[in-house]
């Protein structure tokens, strides 16, 4: 009898206590995941990493979509399974998710036992609804946010807002916009959203329904990009009004949907005072932003185009944060524990690593809108070199097919007669050439012909269907065949792959099987995915680089960069353009860019207009300060000397530092790479506990060394410039002198200058003016100590142009500055033999202070150094 006892009481503590009417019924440890039953449906928990949990909910686990963003084998973390009588906890060394039994919800800890995030009770929703006549889910998860919390990501949107905790967004791939599930918090964590459709982002349900009040101001005709080339447009603007009540006063968030594929411009004012009003020749269909509003009724006003439907959409905001996607099987996201680099490195460990860029894509990218002959195209290379103008890559933009049809993927001879001797001549002039080529093509062409008679097309529209395997291969078949072999063409940009128009939508994609809503924001991975891998297979030695307009995560896999479409030129689109890499930054897609000086330019009068070329100057400096530093533009000839001298030689002068901290940025392409590193960084990343840095919109770190401060107003001679909490200062690099962080300064910033400061422990390679990025060996770098911490940089250095990095043939040089020993050691070369290796070279070394060190010209050499790859100590006298 005693026995039986005992063997009760085992019985009862091997069996999960759950009492009657609790939501969780039961779960199940497996090898790679705890399976929890509830009361409806299973919610699967699949520890990704010591830090990373994925959550899955269904009524039936079940998927008929590819997993396009999990693609990297991983070791499974150890995970421990514990039981109370209140949850169940799941326990990795970085990460511990809890399972509350009574209500379901999930919160999370991280290692110091802290909860960082949780969701909201009730807030798990799983809605069934249809799609082109298949069943799907509406699927929603909302999570509770700390009243101090800062929140980023989302990807590239031209809202203005860089902290978006409470911001509705809708998430959709449209011309300037660029939709990333991902958002990163202050408090210490990532969250990926994992949807491949449509999104909303905090959804805004309060409806402000509109009606048309007439017409406003003539009609105007203007000249607009569009799938079919330049096309003229007339415009007039349309008057829509309602009103709404509120019972509390608050702030709310506020969401305009114009109605149409694309935005004229967003205009709103409540009760007379204006909300936003931004206008550009495209814009999103959706805008949002924060107003602080009384209780009562409230009217509104929306001045639009004239064939607008605009909705307004509001909703008081809250500490919360909430993902709905209405087209889906399942409720699928992922949370990652830890700071920014962290999560990042996460991220990329389980979608991908980003190969490294070719070291040319660093350099000067050159582009107009457009080339028109072969002849011009050379004209204007030839000139960058007899003006000393440093640049390594040149475009042609669209409709060098000319009379053969849209994206042929064949030149028009009358106007480019020998393409191949095009590319040759601009390799001689260490030059290379970057190709528009599109992911539609004519139907009427003998090309798309073609696809259109193997059904290649998404239905009813001019876009491949990437969608399937066979038409992709074709694709590339096609564009190998008639493009990159014969040519020997070295980058590809690659327009318009949202596809423009959301085309989607209504549509079945893979040779109609599935629903275009399932997958209508990865098309742009799809499209990458196709050219980057034909292109490893076919040029096996030249590193792929490729220029798109849109993305999704994972693409960072398919060395794709990333640029911000057809915007203007305006100041308050040079700040949204700032904002918008931040956040697309911070979602682990690293490569990023914009049309300096803006796509849509004024016209004639911008060679002369003097307003103009301060805002051309304010964007390059940003652009020399961005991933990639390029200059694009709409009817325009953007070489810098048709905008006269001063211009110019203001240009020279960033296009000179640009080149002078190519092995500063070089080596931070690597750390891109090897480390899974971020080169354009949110404050949020390096100052997430100082919430002075957390409110700035307009400043980020470029790599770990250099704050960056961006002019993005007119006429400005003074900038104030917050620097970041940091006890050992701040140096400024256009004088040498030292600051304490935590303040704000106010710098000098006239138009020669950008406003940048350089961390104290900072470690620089500062190399030699280069008309091209491999003109002069590195063999002697001027090496510059920001003296006042501790600091390390590894100087990175390979071949440059092909994949044999990934074999071991590169370099790392360590250098390491410590303070209490005032001494620079340069440590022993690691990595392995290659073409171009300099075994024996020259180090500068170069104590900064506000006599030696500063600006773009060498400082003067304090300890010059002989290094052969050995280690050595270089004590500061």
């Amino acid at each position: 009898m005693k026995k039986m006892k005992q063997i009760t009481i085992l019985f009862v503590l091997l069996t999960p206590i759950f009492s009657i009417g609790q939501v969780v019924k039961g779960y199940k440890k497996h090898n790679d995941k705890v399976v929890i039953t509830l009361e409806k449906g299973e919610l699967h928990l699949s520890p990704l990493a010591e830090n990373t949990v994925r959550v899955q909910y269904a009524l039936e686990m079940k998927s008929q979509i590819p997993e396009l963003v999990f693609t990297s084998k991983v070791n499974l973390p150890d995970f421990k399974v514990s039981e109370s009588n209140s949850g169940i906890e799941i326990a990795m060394s970085k990460m511990t998710v809890v399972v509350d039994k009574k209500s379901g919800t999930l919160s999370y800890r991280n290692s110091k036992g802290n909860v960082f995030l949780s969701e909201k009770p009730k807030g798990r929703i799983l809605k069934p609804s249809s799609v082109q006549g298949e069943s799907c889910y509406i699927v929603e998860q909302g999570f509770s946010t700390l009243p101090e919390e800062y929140i980023f990501g989302t990807g590239q949107f031209q809202d203005g807002h860089l902290n978006i905790k409470g911001l509705p967004r809708r998430l959709t791939q449209v011309n300037t916009q660029i939709a990333i599930p991902f958002i990163m918090s202050s408090k210490g964590y990532g969250l990926l959203w994992h949807n491949y459709g449509l999104t909303d982002f905090n959804p805004a349900d309060s409806v402000v329904n509109l009606k048309s009040s007439g017409i406003r101001g003539e009609s105007i005709s203007i000249d607009v990009t569009t799938t079919n080339g330049t096309q003229k447009e007339t415009r007039q603007d349309g008057v829509f009004t309602g009103s709404f009540t509120i019972k509390e006063n608050d702030e709310y968030a506020i969401l305009l949907d114009v109605g149409q594929k694309m935005a004229r411009k967003w205009e709103l004012k409540i009760d007379g005072k204006e909300v936003f009003n931004f206008k550009n020749h495209w814009l999103p269909p959706t805008t949002s932003t924060f107003v602080r509003l009384t209780a009562g009724k409230h009217n509104i006003v929306v001045t639009g185009e004239k064939n607008d439907k605009p909705v307004v959409y509001y909703r008081k905001v809250a500490n919360e944060t909430v993902f709905r996607s209405p087209v889906a099987n399942k409720l699928d996201y992922v949370v990652f524990a830890g700071d920014a680099d962290e999560v990042i490195s996460s991220y990329r460990n389980l979608t991908g690593q980003a190969p490294l860029m070719p070291i040319w894509a660093l350099g000067y990218i050159h582009c107009r809108e457009r080339f028109t002959t072969q002849n011009d195209l050379l004209k204007n290379a030839k000139t960058f070199r007899d003006k000393k103008l440093p640049m390594d890559l040149i475009v042609q933009d669209w409709q060098y097919w000319g009379k053969y049809g849209w994206n042929s993927m064949k030149f028009d001879e009358q106007m480019y007669p020998d393409p191949s001797a095009m590319v040759k001549e601009l390799h001689q002039m260490n030059m290379r050439l970057m190709l528009s080529v599109w992911s539609k093509i004519d139907k009427e062409s003998v090309l798309g012909k073609e696809f259109n008679k193997k059904n290649y097309y998404i239905p009813n529209t001019q876009w491949v269907d990437f969608f399937n395997p066979e038409a992709a291969d074709y694709y590339w078949k096609n564009f190998s065949e008639k493009l990159l072999k014969p040519y020997e063409i070295d980058a590809w940009w690659q327009d318009a792959t949202e596809p423009e128009n959301d085309d989607l939508v209504g549509r079945k994609i893979n040779n109609g099987t599935i629903p275009g809503e399932q997958m209508r924001n990865v098309y742009p991975m799809y499209v990458t995915k196709t050219v980057y891998e034909g292109s490893r297979k076919d040029a096996p030695d030249k590193r792929v680089f490729i220029l798109t307009r849109s993305g999704f995560s994972g693409q960072q896999r398919y060395a794709a960069a990333v640029w911000t479409g057809d915007v203007g030129n305006d100041w308050g689109t040079l700040q949204r353009q700032l904002t918008a890499g931040l956040n697309y930054s911070i979602t682990g897609l690293p490569w990023w860019t914009f049309d300096a000086g803006g796509f849509f330019r004024p016209g004639k009068n911008q060679y002369t207009d003097v307003k103009f070329h301060e805002r051309f100057l304010r964007w390059f400096q940003l652009a020399t300060f961005s991933p990639l530093q390029r200059v694009h533009g709409y009817q325009t000839n953007t070489e810098f000397w048709r905008f006269g001298k001063k211009v110019e030689s203001e240009a020279l002068k960033f296009l000179n530092l640009r080149y002078r901290l190519m092995p500063y940025i070089y080596s931070q392409a690597a750390n891109i790479t090897f480390n899974n590193g971020t080169l354009m960084r949110p404050l949020v990343m390096d100052f997430s506990d100082d919430i002075k840095a957390l409110q700035q919109k307009y400043e980020y770190m470029f790599g770990a060394a250099f704050l960056v401060a961006p002019v993005v107003s007119e006429n400005i001679n003074k900038w104030d410039v917050y620097l970041p909490e940091n006890k050992s200062g701040w140096f400024n690099f256009w004088t040498g002198k030292q600051y304490k962080g935590g303040q704000i300064v106010e710098t000098a910033a006239s138009i020669s200058t950008i406003p940048l400061y350089v961390k104290s422990g900072s470690i620089i390679p500062i190399g030699e003016k280069m008309q091209y990025t491999n003109q002069k060996p590195s063999d002697t770098l001027e090496i510059r100590v920001y003296k006042g911490a501790n600091g390390k940089f590894e100087l990175y250095e390979d071949e440059g142009t092909n994949y044999n990095y990934e074999k071991g043939a590169f370099s790392f040089i360590p250098f390491e500055w410590n303070e209490q020993k005032q001494t620079l050691t340069i440590g022993k070369r690691k990595g392995g033999n290659f073409n171009g290796l300099i075994k024996n070279r020259v180090f500068n070394i170069v104590w900064v202070d506000e006599s030696n060190g500063f600006g773009i010209e060498n400082g003067k050499t304090n300890i010059s150094v002989q290094y052969n790859g050995s280690s050595i100590a270089v004590p500061r006298k």
